[in-house]
């Protein structure tokens, strides 16, 4: 099985899962890190040209396009020619410089220039730049939007069952009312909130040379200001931020941030996909039928709520990635060591997890029918959530110990019935008004704001 496909891939991601993650090749894949180095090395030889170099001034602008055509138009062949290239060197930044001066080889005229592709910098210029940017990219171009469809189904919703008056559960006990749609605004206020946060996280860059000093910068043109110089690139070409002082890597604080954000994110999806997965087996919501569909392999009346299941479970996985790359990529022996280069290579896997996950609530969603007789059912079946609201009108009334009152009437094994509350508030010594007051609460209408 030496060809690789979605039956012999050993990732579910590449593998099962395909059809959902096949968008972040374009950012994560082994060919995607190539495009990217490509890029940056292309970008940073045009600003030499630009700022210029004294040896660059006589070099010709309108290639810029050509050169830029290098990255945009890689083909596979040609990302496989980096790799077999590397298979030389045993380097796979190396790799990629050397594809380049090919390349201007058979563009022809840069003879003089092609020595400074790569000049001054190290690999983790390369690639510390690389991959936050397709970090960024991927954020920008999968995660927001389809982020955004959740939050927007889950904001449709709560418009349209803002009115359903819904049984609340607190320590899994029935509980004073609240309203379906409000619930989910929960989901859509918290999902909002931090991803929000998420965007406000800066995605930053080492690009300073070998130990992030620019010393081989320097040394060879002393009077350039190299700082302003790294800062205008990182920002101006990649659209990151600059880190000021490093070692020969990145620091790694912003992006643990950025992926300590997208944890926090998960784990609200999480906690959205147990509360429906409850709503469901408590039969607040069916599910629509797919004709052919089978919901278990020995009970042929099941329907089972798996896309809520599969999400959590890519969730949680996801999130355990991310924690490691959060707590190991910050920590380096010294000036460097190369355990974040291997790690690194994995920071598509969460975003892979994550978008099947967000696919996946996104699928039990929309197969959602809300079985509006079960909540009116469950609201009437427990009239006892009434009594908060018995006993802080009469504590503004000034009535004589109202919890206790309440208390002693239902913490009974008696069940609470309409009939139960109303024998009750009919015996309260109040004015007429109050008992009318009281007699008009419901399980359904006792629901706030």
């Amino acid at each position: 099985m030496d060809r690789l496909d979605t039956l012999t891939a050993i990732s579910p991601i590449d593998g099962r899962y395909r059809g959902k993650t096949a968008q972040l090749s374009g950012y994560f894949s082994e060919y995607a890190l190539i495009q990217y180095r490509i890029r940056v090395e292309i970008e940073y030889f045009i600003a030499l040209c630009e700022l210029p170099l004294p040896q660059l001034r006589e070099f010709d602008s309108s290639l810029f396009p050509k050169l830029r055509a290098i990255y945009e138009n890689l083909t596979e062949e040609g990302a496989q020619r980096v790799k077999d290239i590397e298979k030389v060197t045993n380097h796979d930044v190396k790799a990629v410089e050397y594809y380049i001066k090919e390349k201007l080889d058979e563009i022809g005229g840069f003879e003089h220039f092609k020595e400074f592709i790569h000049f001054g910098l190290t690999s983790q210029d390369i690639n510390n730049t690389s991959v936050p940017l397709s970090i960024k990219e991927a954020l920008e171009n999968v995660m927001y939007p389809l982020l955004d469809q959740l939050v927007e189904l889950l904001r449709s919703y709560a418009e349209e069952w803002s009115q359903v008056p819904m049984l609340a559960k607190t320590h899994g006990q029935p509980a004073s009312p609240t309203r379906l749609g409000k619930e989910i605004m929960v989901y859509v206020y918290r999902l909002s909130q931090q991803i929000d946060q998420l965007k406000a996280c800066p995605i930053t860059a080492k690009f300073g040379g070998a130990t992030g000093n620019f010393n081989a910068h320097h040394v060879a043109y002393p009077e350039t200001d190299w700082r302003e110089f790294g800062n205008k690139f990182v920002a101006e070409k990649l659209g990151l931020q600059r880190e000021a002082y490093t070692t020969q890597i990145s620091n790694y604080d912003a992006m643990g941030a950025v992926f300590d954000a997208l944890r926090r994110i998960n784990t609200i999806i999480i906690d959205l996909d147990r509360d429906f997965w409850m709503y469901i087996s408590m039969e607040y919501f069916k599910q629509k039928i797919k004709k052919g569909e089978v919901g278990s392999s020995a009970m042929p009346h099941k329907v089972n709520p798996i896309d809520f299941e599969n999400s959590e479970g890519n969730l949680a996985l996801s999130n355990a990635i991310l924690q490691f790359l959060a707590a190991k990529l910050p920590v380096s022996r010294l000036q460097r060591d190369l355990t974040d280069s291997t790690v690194l290579r994995n920071v598509g896997v969460p975003f892979g997890h994550t978008v099947i996950a967000v696919e996946s609530t996104l699928k039990g969603l929309r197969k959602l029918i809300l079985n509006e007789q079960k909540l009116d059912e469950d609201l009437e079946d427990n009239w006892a959530v009434v009594a908060e609201a018995i006993q802080t009108i009469l504590r503004r009334e000034a009535y004589p110990n109202p919890y206790e009152a309440l208390k002693q009437l239902t913490r009974t094994n008696q069940k609470m019935t309409r009939q139960t509350i109303h024998d009750f508030v009919c015996g309260l010594d109040v004015d007429q008004k109050i008992k009318e007051q009281l007699l008009a609460i419901t399980p359904h209408n006792y629901t706030g704001m």
